[in-house]
This record gives C-alpha cells, sequence and structure tokens, in this order.
C-alpha cells in the first residue's frame, strides 16, 4: 500500500493502469506524459515487443512538493495485457493504492473485458488485497470506433456498477485526463480516510490534485475550469 514517511515528509501513492492487451493503457500514459510539465514529469519507461505494446510495466513518476514541503511522488504502471504474462500483472498490482481499468469499448470486446476484470479480482486478492478496499475507475476506450458502445450505453454501465466510469478516445487524449483525475481523487480519499493525509502531514486533497494537474496542459478537457486559476498563476 502506500508509502508514507512521516519522519521525511514523503508520501509516494501508486496507481496501476489494468486491462486487456491494446486497450489503450501505454496510450494513456503517454498522453498524460505528454501534457505534464517536464519540470514534474520522469521518464516514461516503456518495453516495446512484437507481442505486445509493453511487456512488463511503464512507468510514470510524478514528483511535486507541497506548500507544507511534503514531498508527493506518483507513480503510474501498467500491466502487459497478453495472456501469457499474468505473472507480471500480479506482481505489479503489488502495494496499489488505486487501479485504473481500461476497457475496450467495442461490444464485442465485453468478454474479454470481463475475463480481465475477473482478473484484476484475483490478481488484488492474491496480493493481500481486498478488491473493496481498492479503488478503482473504469475508461472504456476507443469510443470513435465502429461498433463502440454509445454514451447511452456507458451511462447504463455506471447505473448498474459503483465504479467511476470515464469514456475515452485515448489516442486524441479524450478522457485521459478525467480518468487520471478520478483515479488519484479515489486513491487520495482512500488514503486519508485510512492514514489521516490531511491532518497527520497537512496534505489536502485539494493540494494533492492541485500539485499534479496544475503541471498539466488541461486545454480541450473538463477539468480545465476547475484548475484554471492554478494554471493562469503558474504561467
Amino acid at each position: 500500500m502506500v508509502q508514507l514517511n512521516a519522519a521525511a515528509r514523503e508520501l509516494t501513492v501508486k496507481v496501476v493502469y489494468y486491462g486487456p492487451g491494446l486497450s489503450g493503457k501505454t496510450t494513456n500514459l503517454q498522453q498524460i506524459h505528454a501534457r505534464l510539465s517536464p519540470e514534474i514529469r520522469g521518464r516514461l519507461l516503456s518495453v516495446e515487443t512484437h507481442d505486445d505494446r509493453t511487456l512488463f510495466f511503464d512507468l510514470l513518476p510524478v514528483f511535486f512538493e507541497s506548500q507544507q514541503g511534503l514531498k508527493v511522488k506518483v507513480k503510474l504502471y501498467t500491466v502487459p495485457g497478453q495472456v501469457i504474462h499474468q505473472a507480471t500483472r500480479k506482481l505489479v498490482l503489488q502495494n496499489a493504492d488505486a487501479v485504473a481499468f481500461i476497457a475496450n469499448s467495442h461490444r464485442d470486446a465485453t468478454a474479454e473485458n470481463n475475463e480481465y476484470w475477473a482478473n484484476l479480482m484475483a490478481n488484488l486478492k492474491a496480493n493481500g488485497l481486498e478488491p473493496d478496499d481498492i479503488p478503482v475507475v473504469i475508461q472504456f476506450n476507443k469510443l470513435d470506433l465502429p461498433g463502440a458502445r454509445t454514451l447511452a450505453e456507458l451511462d447504463e454501465v455506471r447505473k448498474r456498477g459503483k465504479e467511476l466510469i470515464f469514456g475515452a478516445v485515448a489516442v486524441r487524449g479524450d478522457g485521459v485526463l478525467e480518468t487520471l483525475h478520478g483515479v488519484l481523487q479515489s486513491a487520495f480519499r482512500m488514503l486519508d480516510r485510512r492514514h489521516g493525509i490531511s491532518t497527520r502531514l497537512g496534505l489536502t486533497e485539494e493540494q494533492f490534485l492541485g500539485g499534479v494537474f496544475r503541471s498539466l496542459d488541461l486545454k480541450g478537457t473538463e477539468l480545465a475550469t476547475r484548475f484554471q486559476s492554478a494554471q493562469q498563476g503558474a504561467g
């Protein structure tokens, strides 16, 4: 779970992007990396292979320091989607604080999405993590392709579950930052309930999210208005 060093005033939050192969996990991280200010982003590490986009995982660390001098690191990982990499998916999930499940929105992909959802639940339990205790948000990617679910169908999915649902066209950046915001907000709220981040370390939810999103190019997103003042202040 969360890496918290109160003495050194360091907080590390780990988010894992999970889902079927080629659903858009790596594309999400590439889009986030491209929109991040170079001052706070680390290297985007990726291993390309002939059979999948990412053999092991992508690691995108985002660093910032709060007004109270707390050093915050957000680590974003992806897992390989191919079935043969089951052991790697389980390994990358270790100590995850939250998960963004990237699903293919094509109607014919429903069975595969469900298979990987079940795989996520099993791997969380295998790592000693109770699925009900780990925040999970769902992104339905590739909404621009023929055969994709409609927005009305996504609304029906929202009504059936408790998870936050986001629609996306990750190759264009649509829905990518909204998904990131949803998963980071969910992670912070869970960590604050369990570890008292706001009281023990003086880091509020707004400061945590602002530390990330004020360093992102939010043009064209639903988040631009909320963080507009921070963007103007930084610019």
